[in-house]
């Protein structure tokens, strides 16, 4: 049901039907949404990638703030990570299915970027 704006009987504006949750761009925000996800997705659609590998490519970002971000899309169920070796530590993380299903919003999401000269 649509949100409608009514005027009450004392000038005032309100709404008569408010969301009471989340609207699906709220929730898709809430899944893509921070700082690395997106780009950790966009860096995972070719295939798997060690951690260090991946922590690398996003310049910009702490080892410590990509474990988080992975953790929680793990959980999202958006990455798959995959212990290679236990002692020393080796993982790598690949994309699910529906992990996949957000690229194509990513690459629109890109050429709108390079379209607005930004």
């Amino acid at each position: 049901m649509p949100v409608t704006i009514e005027i009450t009987a004392n000038g005032k504006k309100r709404v008569a039907n408010p969301c009471m949750e989340p609207c699906p761009i709220e929730r898709g925000m809430r899944l893509l949404g921070g700082k690395w996800k997106a780009s950790i997705l966009w860096h995972l659609k070719d295939g798997p990638i060690r951690f260090n590998d991946l922590a690398r490519q996003l310049g910009g970002s702490s080892k410590k703030m990509v474990d988080a971000r992975l953790k929680e899309m793990e959980g999202q169920g958006l990455v798959h990570r995959e212990v290679l070796v236990a002692r020393p530590i080796a993982v790598t993380y690949s994309i699910t299915e529906f992990g996949r299903t957000a690229l194509s919003i990513l690459e629109s999401l890109k050429v709108w970027t390079e379209a607005s000269g930004l």
